[in-house]
């Protein structure tokens, strides 16, 4: 019954603690350390490590409490005990063997239970303390585990965690000021572990953090002594990450991993690995300032293990957690680099070490190939060393892609055979040209790109790279050390754009294209640019273009643009107006000019014209063509003669009328100069002398012919007056009687010519010309007629003729003095076939001769066709064996 109420008695202890220095507090220290609390006369011998003194009463007092605890019990008082039990607590560690205790000199009385009274007085209290700051500085834990098994389950524990933050150690408080401390409790498991967490602001990390633990368990409650710590100095980050194991190009094994984001201080790292090959095998741990750890001379067909911890480089910390191992098994075929990106002239090597069979072949029986379809000169090797081969490829061109491989496969070889791994070779060709121009304005410049002429590789980034220097450009343009990128967006016509705003108009823009992959970056060759000499000036403006008067040029005018003020040349283009302009130029160098004037062949057409800029020394580029300016049709000159006129005359026997109509064709723009307004007709006769009318702009005009003899003319009129050489013609009736044509002879040479002839008698009058009329007979038809020089005694005419048709053709020849007698024939002429014959026969003979080459051409083209034909498909007979002793002409004979 004693032993039952022994073991389910709730004890209460209460605590009264006393401090002699508060300020002498325990050092926290970035390891574990552990908190004691033993009662008077027990030896430390089975806590403390050897070599601590056993004898406590010369530990030293720097760090103490004396806890006087009261034990209270409804049970069975011991005889056996003291009245009053004094526990002493204290810290130390490995590192720190010094454990503080003080002398029994509180006053009080104890009243313990029996069995947990046994317990504490056998083996006190021990717990396992260390406190870390959390990587992302804001929390800090500690974290208490007991140092024994309590071998009688306690599951009332309870810790408590006081702390003050203080900026300086000497402000901490005295112990009656409990106030000043705040309190959190720990969360303990039924292990009895315990992790406390104490927030700490980040802008106090350096301040001090001054605690002590209050922890309950079976009804006793100890404190510990205090204890302080700066949170900066214990913090403890996240284990290192991403760990990553490649070989480099050197043939070594390169271990590397991402530092944690979020410590404000540098890092150290401790690293172990191992590695396990068919040679060799070994274990070794190195410290790191850096990412990354290069292990010497990887072996094909190893394996490799890493883990890898972080801890503050300068100053005090705590190491992180292991981070997770990381496995690396290497290939039997060894490629270093095993991937290679690079231009186009550059000169390249790989090195490589063979495995086979768990045995490493010799480097003088190593061979290349190229992608197992050309074997590499030997001249190409090189032997680094018994094991590692290496060839070079000098001068290199740009890889060609094979289908959906964009690079070339470069195979390490045994003698005999070659393993089924390559090295990879990316041949880029990078000259790219970059081009630039400045706006008018001379606020911007525009630069573009294209990459038609760079092989696309996947995973790949173009940029834009430049440096400014300060002025001007050097003579050889080289990639600055410190270079800034541009922003470039791609165009619908596949060229890349980056615009610079504001620019120095004479400063030295150096530009080249970075091509950034992960298997490194290339270059193309840099270009430098000064924003002056690539200006694109603005049109000229205010361009007008015109017809002069008089003179009959092409005027064209304009305005020089503001920017740039250099001197400028111009460009003109000019052509008649229409869907497609076929354009004439014509340059003006000098720079002071703003008009010119071109002789054109048509002064009465419409011209459009444009005019573009350049500086005057060649740099730059042409502005763009100005808007198109147009010249109007107007009248020039007055027009250069009047139109050719004929008449009808008709003539009323019963009434004695005779009137003459006068027709006419409308007068071209080459002789009306440019338009024509109106037609007068001028008259003269011998009574009434002379007289005008009017007729507008009609082309046929009808007056009454009264006198012996009329003469009239026909005048064009445009805006600027009337022609000055016209057409006279004399009706008189005397001459209408002279006849001086003898004969009149027409022959058809095909439906849309006849040729016309004519003999003459000899006359005293000045003949001027003659006029040939035709027209159908028995029809309405209008006449058709020509105007023919006198000189002239024989005449094609050009017009569509109908064979069935007869025609009436008539000559009448025009004298100064009148129009004579006409000579006139109402058909084509039959009887003189030998001149028919000869008009034709120019004609006919060629036309003879041409069919008959023609028809022999096809007629022999036509045999071999046919006979190509008939025959290509039928087989020899001597060839078959069927047909042997036959007699194939005997048979054609009977047939």
């Amino acid at each position: 019954m004693i032993c039952q109420k022994f073991y389910v008695a709730l004890l209460h202890w209460e605590f009264i603690y006393g401090i002699t220095a508060f300020n002498l507090a325990y050092p926290i220290s970035p390891w574990k350390f552990k908190l004691s609390c033993m009662p008077p006369n027990t030896t430390y011998d089975f806590l403390l490590p050897a070599g601590l003194s056993k004898n406590t009463s010369n530990l030293n007092g720097h760090y103490e409490a004396v806890v006087e605890t009261k034990l209270n019990s409804s049970g069975t008082y011991l005889s056996n005990l003291p009245s009053k039990t004094t526990f002493h607590c204290c810290f130390w560690s490995e590192e720190d063997k010094n454990c503080s205790v003080c002398a029994d000199d509180v006053e009080g009385k104890a009243f313990v239970s029996t069995a947990n009274s046994l317990v504490f007085q056998q083996i006190g209290a021990n717990w396992n303390i260390q406190c870390w700051m959390k990587e992302d500085l804001k929390l800090l834990i500690c974290y208490m585990e007991p140092l024994f098994k309590n071998p009688l389950k306690n599951y009332d524990l309870k810790v408590h965690l006081l702390y003050v933050l203080l900026e300086v150690l000497e402000e901490s408080p005295r112990p009656s000021q409990k106030d000043s401390f705040q309190i959190v409790q720990c969360n303990c498991s039924v292990h009895e572990c315990c992790e406390c967490h104490v927030p700490v602001p980040t802008a106090k990390l350096n301040y001090t953090l001054l605690m002590y633990l209050k922890i309950t368990s079976g009804g006793v409650t100890f404190h510990s002594p205090p204890m302080s710590v700066q949170p900066i100095n214990v913090v403890k980050p996240d284990p290192p990450s991403g760990l990553h194991m490649e070989i480099t190009d050197t043939g070594d094994l390169k271990i590397s991993w991402s530092s944690p984001i979020s410590v404000p201080f540098q890092l150290r790292y401790q690293v172990k690995y191992s590695e396990n090959s068919t040679t060799n095998m070994r274990k070794a741990d190195e410290t790191v300032s850096a990412t990354s750890l290069l292990v010497d001379s990887a072996l094909p067909g190893s394996s490799y293990e890493v883990q890898v911890r972080g801890k503050r480089l300068d100053g005090p910390g705590i190491w992180s957690d292991w981070s997770i191992p990381l496995t690396f098994t290497t290939q039997d075929v060894i490629y270093f680099p095993p991937k290679i990106l690079t231009s186009v002239g550059s000169n390249v090597s790989f090195h490589c070490v063979y495995k086979n069979e768990n045995k490493i072949v010799s480097s003088k029986k190593i061979v290349w190939w190229m992608n197992l379809a050309e074997k590499i000169p030997q001249s190409q090797y090189d032997v680094v060393g018994d094991h590692v081969s290496k060839v070079t490829f000098p001068n290199l061109n740009a890889t060609r892609p094979r289908g959906k491989f964009t690079y070339d496969a470069v195979y390490c070889c045994n003698e005999h055979e070659c393993h089924h791994r390559y090295a990879e070779l990316y041949v880029i060709d990078v000259n790219i040209n970059i081009s630039c121009e400045t706006d008018g304005y001379l606020t911007k410049m525009t630069c573009r790109w294209s990459t038609n002429a760079i092989q696309s590789l996947v995973g790949s980034a173009l940029q834009l790279r430049y440096h400014r220097s300060s002025l001007y450009c050097s003579d050889v343009p080289s990639i600055h050390p410190i270079s800034e990128p541009k922003d470039c967006h791609l165009q619908r016509d596949g060229f890349y754009e980056c615009i610079f705003q504001p620019i120095f108009l004479l400063s030295g823009y150096t530009m080249w294209i970075r091509i950034n992959h992960p298997l490194g970056s290339l270059d193309s060759p840099p270009t430098c640019v000064v924003p002056d000499s690539v200006v694109k000036p603005l049109p000229p403006s205010s361009v007008t273009a015109e017809i002069t008067v008089k003179i009959g040029l092409l005027k064209i005018s304009w305005e020089k643009p503001v920017f740039p003020e250099n001197n400028l040349q111009f460009q003109i283009r000019y052509g008649l107006s229409g869907k497609e302009v076929q354009w004439k130029m014509y340059e003006v160098y000098d720079a002071k000019l703003k008009s010119a004037s071109l002789p054109v062949p048509d002064m009465c057409a419409i011209y459009a014209v444009q005019v573009r800029c350049q500086r005057l020394d060649g740099l730059g580029y042409w502005s763009d063509w100005s808007t198109p300016a147009y010249t109007a049709v107007t009248d020039i000159q007055v027009p250069l003669r009047g139109p050719e006129f004929w008449r009808i005359i008709n003539e009323d026997i019963t009434k004695k009328e005779r009137n003459v109509t006068l027709f006419w064709k409308p007068l071209m723009k080459t002789d009306s100069l440019c338009s024509v307004r109106r037609y007068v007709v001028k008259h003269y006769t011998s009574r009434i002398g002379t007289w005008s009318e009017d007729v507008g702009n009609h082309t046929k005009f009808t007056f009454p012919w009264t006198e012996q003899t009329h003469s009239v003319t026909v005048l064009a009129i445009n805006s600027i007056g009337a022609s000055s050489a016209n057409f006279n013609l004399t009706f008189s009736l005397s001459m209408s009687k002279v006849n001086i044509v003898q004969s009149l002879s027409a022959y058809p040479l095909n439906s849309s010519c006849v040729i016309l002839s004519w003999m003459l008698s000899p006359s005293d009058y000045n003949l001027t010309y003659f006029i040939l009329e035709w027209t159908i007979l028995n029809e309405d038809n209008e006449i058709k007629w020509l105007r023919i020089p006198s000189s002239v005694k024989k005449y094609y005419i050009h017009d569509h003729f109908i064979p069935i048709e007869k025609y009436q053709f008539s000559l009448y020849p025009v004298f100064m003095e009148g129009v004579g007698k006409p000579k006139i024939i109402n058909s084509f002429t039959q009887g003189d076939e030998k001149h028919q014959n000869d008009a034709g026969l120019y004609v006919i003979v060629p036309i003879i001769i041409s069919s008959s080459i023609l028809l022999l051409g096809t007629l022999l083209i036509s045999h071999q066709r046919m006979k190509k034909l008939f025959w290509e498909d039928v087989p020899n007979p001597k060839n078959c064996s069927w047909a042997q002793g036959l007699n194939f002409q005997k048979r054609m004979d009977i047939l």
